[in-house]
């Protein structure tokens, strides 16, 4: 058979180490699909229901692996399906590559059906994006795709015509400079360290504070023993950004957990009395969290130079990887001698778990949202990989799940976007097929892409789906609310037998909504070989209340329910028999 420039495309990404690619099939892609199916045993095809949930697996997989994700899509709106996963891997820095079909080659731009140019809708999402011109230019696009992606941490892609794809290499016009075998599956990773003079000047501002707080992100997540002995030799507790959350077990006595409206208020306290501000891989958006830019000296690692002082005005920056970058400071630094900063913050988090074991057991019904999470947190598998969603989820993911070293996690951001919790759980599981895979979803979010659980049952993948049901879309509900001083509009959703859903898709549907039976079921689930989803009925009246409550929300909370709220009395009503427990 002689080789299609489609094949070129397959072999390429088999030379780059791609062992899976997510995707729906399509009349616009049948030439790569004739490919990927003739080399099936060594490179695998994980066909989705939504062509957005494959770029949200591809993103996944990059997040879980480290490795290139790849998603495929068909011409026109398959495509155009793609661009919310793929804004979630550029916006988290995972490299992704986008393959889409196009027109036949000599109908571009004709009004013909599906005539979509996505190599210009991709021009902002895409480091380097291309459309293929003939079958000898295959492989030039294809290695330097793979290769832009993973050097550069981000979104490439590739539009194929679809006639291109089936036309033989051998019939192809190779121009003369376009000599072959020079272009191959090779890159070089960045040695990833500073100068000595930057490294010494950064040790000199650590050594001079006695206040240090560490705020590290998801670029500090192959860093955990040297963030450990950092934290360690400068009295620091090391707060995480949320896409760090693993960077160190949450149960560290040298960590205060997350920061900002899902944080913790040891972290809230440590970022407020700081002298000095060491952050380690994070672009953390949220500066309002931050100190204030004349409170503390500022040190900052990250292996973009364009992020330092992206946030907070840094007198030292760091341009490397975490870890190595740690590992040629230590030597720097002294032993901080004032211990009362650390001690004060690891005081506050014995208060702060004390606190979220007791939201995370109480008994009473309707069953609160952090009960279930409290509950799976200590049933979960020490190499146990959590995948969560965007809303109010996401906070009960960051308080009452404690992660534990070995255990891996992830969910949207900087984008912050609904819905990729499940396909980031089904990439984790095709990644990682012996290590146990949780969904932690709202019910909002899982809606949205809820088919996806079918892909779980046709490829006996044995994800635990665990949906916290409060019939609402709960975090715009508080957000007009708290933010904006009006009452909630637009946000009750229409129910969903989600037990019975998942039943009708050939997989294991539970449903809790006692808080005595939670660990039961949980339990249940989790012991069994199949696609589970536990449905886990809440109340819809728990709010996810910051650590702190600022006066100008509580004063916008307070016009809210005036203005006509129309739950007012049920919301009321929970947050002062909330209140009133954790006083008792």
């Amino acid at each position: 058979m002689a080789t299609t420039a489609a094949d070129v495309l397959v072999e390429t990404l088999i030379d780059w180490g791609v062992e899976v690619v997510f995707g729906l099939p399509g009349d616009g892609i049948n030439g790569i699909m004739e490919s990927l199916r003739t080399r099936e045993d060594r490179i695998r095809f994980i066909q989705v229901r939504h062509e957005e949930a494959a770029a949200f697996m591809a993103c996944g997989y990059a997040k879980y692996t480290g490795k290139l994700g790849v998603c495929l899509a068909t011409s026109g709106p398959g495509g155009l399906h793609l661009l919310n996963g793929l804004y979630d891997a550029k916006l988290d820095g995972q490299p992704v590559l986008a393959i889409t079909g196009h027109h036949f080659h000599d109908l571009i731009d004709t009004h013909a059906q599906q005539d979509v140019n996505l190599d210009r809708v991709f021009m902002d999402v895409a480091l380097y994006n291309a459309r293929v011109m003939g079958p000898e230019h295959v492989c030039n696009v294809a290695n330097l795709a793979c290769r832009t992606a993973l050097t550069r941490r981000g979104v490439t892609h590739i539009n194929f015509p679809v006639d291109t794809q089936s036309l033989s290499v051998k019939k192809g016009y190779r121009s003369e400079r376009n000599i072959p075998g020079h272009n191959v599956a090779t890159f070089a990773s960045r040695a990833g360290l500073p100068s000595g003079e930057d490294l010494q000047r950064a040790a000199d501002v650590l050594n001079a504070g006695k206040r240090i707080a560490i705020l590290a992100g998801r670029g500090a997540l192959s860093a955990t023993d040297e963030l450990l002995e950092v934290a360690e030799r400068l009295g620091a507790p090391i707060i995480k950004a949320l896409l760090g959350k693993a960077c160190v077990p949450d149960k560290s006595p040298y960590t205060t957990g997350g920061i900002g409206l899902l944080g913790t208020e040891p972290s809230l306290d440590a970022m407020s009395d700081c002298d000095t501000l060491f952050m380690i891989g994070s672009s953390f958006p949220y500066m309002e969290f931050l100190p204030k830019p004349d409170q503390a000296r500022g040190v900052q690692i990250d292996i973009d130079p364009a992020r330092i002082g992206l946030r907070y005005p840094m007198e030292v920056g760091l341009v490397g990887d975490c870890r190595n970058t740690l590992r040629a400071l230590l030597p720097l630094l002294k032993r901080n001698e004032h211990r009362h900063f650390l001690e004060k913050a690891q005081k506050g988090m014995k208060e702060w778990w004390e606190l979220m074991q007791q939201r995370g057991t109480r008994q009473d019904k309707p069953m609160k949202p952090q009960v279930v999470a409290w509950e799976l947190g200590k049933r979960l598998s020490d190499d146990a990989i959590i995948s969560c969603d965007s809303g109010t989820i996401a906070t009960w993911f960051a308080r009452q799940i404690p992660i534990r070293q070995g255990q891996m996690c992830s969910l949207s951001g900087t984008l912050a976007t609904m819905a990729p919790g499940l396909p980031y759980a089904i990439a984790a599981q095709v990644a990682h097929p012996k290590r146990q895979s949780v969904a932690f979803v709202g019910d909002g979010g899982f809606s949205m892409l809820m088919a996806e659980f079918a892909t779980t049952v046709k490829y006996r993948l044995p994800v635990k789906v665990v949906v916290i049901k409060n019939n609402s879309l709960a975090m715009i509900k508080w957000e007009q609310m708290v933010f904006l001083g009006n009452p909630e509009f637009a946000c009750d959703l229409h129910p969903i037998d989600f037990a019975g859903f998942a039943r009708a898709c050939g997989g294991i549907g539970l449903r809790i909504d006692d808080p005595a039976e939670c660990g039961d079921v949980l339990d249940k689930a989790l012991a069994t070989p199949e696609p589970v989803l536990v449905e886990a009925v809440v109340d819809p009246f728990e709010p996810p209340l910051p650590a702190k409550i600022k006066p100008k929300q509580a004063l916008h909370f307070a016009e809210a329910l005036a203005r006509g709220e129309p739950d007012r009395m049920k919301i009321a009503t929970t947050i002062m028999e909330d209140r009133v427990r954790e006083l008792v």
